[in-house]
């Protein structure tokens, strides 16, 4: 439901219709007028009963009022023309009181408030200018006849003000509540991009070890059927075993995240204390991994962002360094960043920035887009691609914000 339905049900004009407004005020000024007939046959003392020409006046004066909010200026000066010349005809000065009065307060609710001071000024001109030509001299009754004039300009001046006040509060919750859209949207967003990173992690790196570990048992099945080497089988068989186990459990952690509440804490990140882990399960695929960390101290985002940059730069060299490869990952504090640098003496990924293009039929990887947007998160910055004397590197900049 729209807020300002909420708030203030049939605010404004801006919702009815030209045609029932002017049926709306038609009405109010069919009332005026009957009402106006009634206390000009019923009254007397304040002005004569009016003849042919004062009834034309006093029903001419209730015309203008059905167009009293489509035109209120026009609407006032159209009144005035008839209101005026019957009560400096001295007809019954009662009966027109209601549609004047309506008048004065439409003109004030709708207009600024400088044109209300100059109308308010001008009727109580004409007003108190005709009643001294009929010879008031008592200053009650010219009091009398300000009061009125004042009472309902005020009236219409303290309305329009409350109608601005409340088209503020509404226009304030209208921006609010797009505000509270916009920021569960673009959440929303930044969770799907996180899930989607921490998936593509997880399983790109599991994946890859296992075909690496699978392609191993599956060469030594091959090599020599005579002599079959079965504890090398055996450790390639544990090494896809736990390989599994250690993915299982990560997608376990992931899942409870995307189940947990949003007043639930997100569990522990993977961290620098992780790295040995990552490395020896690059080890078991075939490669040669050499791991320097100086510092294992990093604020605990800046420390997953290292831990899934390093694991998705394993993953790559594991996959497209070809036999032999050899990877060296260093870690060190300097200044109030963390520097990390995986470089690897094999083949570049066919995805990689410094490629023309993938491999035909092949979709482009995301792993080094996900790569700089782990470093973005933290606040920075990731250069990869082919190294000058062969194979491939990966150099971070992350800011921890503790300078050392």
């Amino acid at each position: 439901m729209d807020v300002k339905h909420i708030l203030v049900p049939g605010l404004g004009r801006r919702g009815v219709s030209a045609a029932r407004t002017l049926r709306e005020d038609a009405l109010l000024a069919a009332v005026a007028a009957v009402a106006a007939v009634v206390i000009a046959l019923t009254t007397s003392g304040n002005g004569r009963h009016p003849d042919a020409l004062g009834w034309a006046l006093l029903m001419a004066a209730h015309v203008p009022s059905a167009f009293r909010r489509r035109a209120p200026v026009r609407a006032f000066l159209g009144l005035v023309a008839c209101v005026a010349p019957y009560h400096a005809l001295d007809y019954n000065h009662t009966a027109p009181m209601a549609v004047s009065m309506t008048a004065l307060y439409t003109v004030a609710s709708t207009g600024r408030p400088l044109r209300t001071l100059f109308l308010g000024a001008g009727v109580l001109g004409i007003m108190l200018g005709v009643k001294f030509g009929e010879g008031m001299t008592e200053g009650t009754e010219a009091l009398r006849i300000s009061g009125w004039i004042v009472a309902f300009l005020l009236a219409g001046v303290i309305v329009r003000v409350h109608r601005q006040y409340v088209a503020s509060v509404v226009e304030r919750a209208e921006r609010a509540e797009r505000t509270r859209e916009e920021e569960a949207r673009r959440r929303v967003a930044e969770e799907r991009l996180r899930v989607a990173r921490d998936l593509h992690d997880l399983l790109a790196h599991s994946i890859t070890l296992v075909g690496v570990q699978t392609s191993v048992a599956a060469h030594v099945l091959h090599a020599d059927p005579d002599r079959l080497d079965r504890a090398a089988v055996a450790r390639a068989l544990d090494d896809i075993a736990e390989t599994c186990r250690t993915a299982r459990g990560e997608l376990r952690a992931t899942l409870e995240v995307l189940r947990a509440g949003p007043d639930d804490s997100r569990g522990p990140l993977p961290g620098l204390d992780g790295l040995p882990d990552l490395a020896e399960a690059a080890r078991t695929a075939g490669a040669t991994v050499d791991l320097s960390v100086e510092s294992m101290e990093a604020p605990p985002a800046v420390g997953a962002a290292a831990y899934r940059i390093v694991q998705e730069a394993l993953t790559n060299a594991v996959r497209h360094g070809g036999p032999g490869l050899t990877v060296r990952v260093g870690i060190r504090s300097l200044g109030d960043a963390l520097h990390l640098r995986v470089a690897d003496d094999g083949t570049p990924p066919p995805s990689s920035p410094s490629s023309s293009s993938p491999e035909p039929g092949r979709p482009a990887g995301f792993g080094l887009l996900g790569m700089r947007e782990r470093a973005r998160s933290v606040g920075g910055t990731l250069d990869a691609g082919p190294r000058a004397q062969g194979g491939f590197e990966v150099a971070a900049v992350l800011p921890t914000g503790v300078a050392r």
